[in-house]
């Protein structure tokens, strides 16, 4: 790359320069008490580790309703005695049993308080057994707003999901229902009409026929999960299969879908190896190799549930048929298969503590699209897509929520968040490194609940470039940089605006039609220029604005 800037200083002041800084900008909000309860690590949470379910269930189409019992196995950290479990309104606890006794409890909305009266001594591993049931949340508008969702398939069979991400799995089984938590193994037992399948998270341990005709799914999850991975899925399923050699072997394979759609899912559901091959070269094996990958036809759109991935698409390309970015690279796959399992890596394997981080979640997957675009069809089309995608960018709030009150941000934390990522790695400047950055976050962080500082540091480290103002900027501001700058007496002046105290991101640029980079900040600084064209053009991948300062 040929340079030829100098380093003279060029001293002047600009009188139309924007300076304002727009920090935060975060709405006002009310939080109230029962936010705190389900956001916060209280003290009922906090003395307990949690190390296994079982959730046995009973789930009755016919009235809408779900029965049974969570037996919950922990290890006692300190010395206390009452214990917080979630369940939420109208989902009633019916009884809560420890070592053979009934212990009492009270409920504060969406929480229940146990009354323990066993020793909890540090170090124990100690049981109780939940006893529950009523009518469930039903599903509105699922994923978002979600629930149980009860529906007919077009041959009048039941079909019934669930799906709770940020409202909670509490909504429809009681738990520990906090992220930073999670249960390291559990069994999924669901009793289900006879003439139906229940497809679960991990692998099918055995299916038994009931003296009432019903039939009951165990399911076991050897992995650590996220509650809102949990899942039922119910249906007049048909499955199919296939072993994907994979880098760490055979990764089972199955397919479960609606009798009636067997042989177009058989078409469109390729895209699920295609999808392992790009993932696993970008991320590093896929993390549940012991509970296998499954994908399961739902009555909405679809979810990452952990190992029992979640699609309703369609059977189109694009989402819903549509490119959501505006390129045409968006129906070269479907969407949801790329998207929710990319969630595998970024959301089931490095999950977040808070939901306020949910873009750990979100913008690793919503930039894995652009990955698996550029694994099949090459570095620019990639870059077309997820630049093609800030056309969905809000910029309405920041994208780092509220801690410790169950508060997520912007939903710019989708194409918003990739565009950062795809800033960053063109900072960083070599995909080796930055292939191996996602890779080793994947492996550092496996099977781990984390922060949005643990995130940063980790690529701070590894690039060997301090991205934290970077960070702040796109995270926590709702400004996008905008790169002010003025051609005079042969030398181009420029700074950075409309961003956060001291930013200070490099940003590569064609001036006078040669390439170059800058290290702009927020402070006036020169360059000497060859020629007199005044052409300065910003390289397309930096998720920036420029402004030219006319005198």
């Amino acid at each position: 790359m040929k340079k030829y800037f100098g380093g003279v200083f060029f001293a002047f002041l600009v009188g139309s320069s924007a300076n304002a800084q727009g920090l935060l900008n975060k709405s006002e909000t009310v939080f109230t008490h029962q936010d705190t309860l389900r956001g916060s690590i209280t003290k009922e949470r906090a003395w307990w580790d949690l190390k296994y379910y079982h959730l046995d269930i009973k789930v009755n189409p016919a009235d809408k309703t779900i029965k049974g019992s969570n037996t919950i196995r922990y290890t006692v950290l300190s010395d206390y005695k009452k214990m917080q479990i979630d369940l939420q309104e109208p989902m009633q606890i019916y009884k809560v049993m420890q070592d053979g006794k009934e212990l009492k409890f009270e409920r504060e909305g969406n929480v229940f308080f146990i009354e323990l009266t066993a020793a909890q001594k540090i170090g124990a591993n100690k049981e109780i057994v939940i006893s529950f049931g009523g009518k469930p949340k039903e599903a509105i508008k699922p994923p978002w707003d979600g629930g149980i969702t009860w529906k007919k398939d077009k041959n009048g069979k039941d079909f019934i999901a669930s799906s709770c991400q940020g409202l909670g799995a509490s909504v429809w089984w009681p738990n520990k229902d906090h992220m930073y938590d999670e249960v390291e193994n559990m069994l999924i037992s669901v009793n289900v009409p006879g003439d139906l399948t229940d497809v679960s998270n991990g692998r099918l341990q055995s299916v038994k026929k009931e003296k009432d005709g019903t039939k009951t799914f165990n399911w076991y999850v050897s992995n650590p999960i996220n509650n809102y991975g949990v899942n039922i899925n119910i249906g007049d399923y048909v499955n199919f299969s296939e072993k994907y050699k994979g880098e760490k072997g055979d990764l089972d394979c199955n397919y479960y879908v609606l009798r009636d759609n067997l042989a177009i899912a058989k078409e469109q559901f390729k895209d699920a190896p295609r999808m392992l091959k790009a993932f696993e070269n970008w991320f590093g094996p896929y993390p549940f190799y012991e509970d296998s990958y499954k994908l399961v036809e739902a009555p909405y759109l679809g979810m990452e549930h952990q190992s029992s991935v979640t699609y309703g698409n369609g059977y189109k390309n694009g989402y819903l048929g549509r490119d959501l970015s505006g390129t045409g690279w968006g129906l070269k796959f479907d969407f949801i298969i790329i998207h929710e399992s990319g969630h595998e890596w970024f959301a089931n394997n490095i999950t977040y503590k808070d939901i306020a981080d949910m873009w750990i979640h979100e913008s690793f997957t919503n930039y894995s699209e652009s990955l698996f675009v550029e694994y099949y069809y090459g570095k620019e089309a990639g870059a077309e897509y997820v630049i093609g995608c800030r056309r969905g960018i809000q910029n309405d709030k920041p994208i780092i929520g509220h801690y410790d009150v169950n508060n997520e941000g912007s939903g710019d934390m989708y194409p918003k968040g990739a565009n950062m990522l795809h800033t960053i790695r063109q900072i960083i400047n070599d995909d080796d490194k930055w292939k191996s950055i996602l890779r080793g976050l994947n492996s550092t962080f496996y099977h781990q609940t984390v922060t949005s500082k643990q995130i940063q540091d980790y690529i701070n480290t590894q690039s060997g470039i301090n991205f934290n103002r970077v960070f702040a900027q796109y995270l926590t501001t709702t400004q996008i940089p905008v790169l002010e700058y003025i051609f005079k007496d042969g030398q181009l002046g420029y700074h950075w605006t409309n961003c956060v105290p001291n930013f200070d991101m490099p940003v590569k640029v064609t001036v006078n039609g040669v390439e170059t980079w800058l290290k702009p900040t927020t402070s006036w600084k020169s360059e000497k220029v060859t020629n007199e064209n005044r052409i300065l053009e910003v390289d397309k991948n930096f998720y920036v604005t420029s402004a030219n300062i006319v005198e």
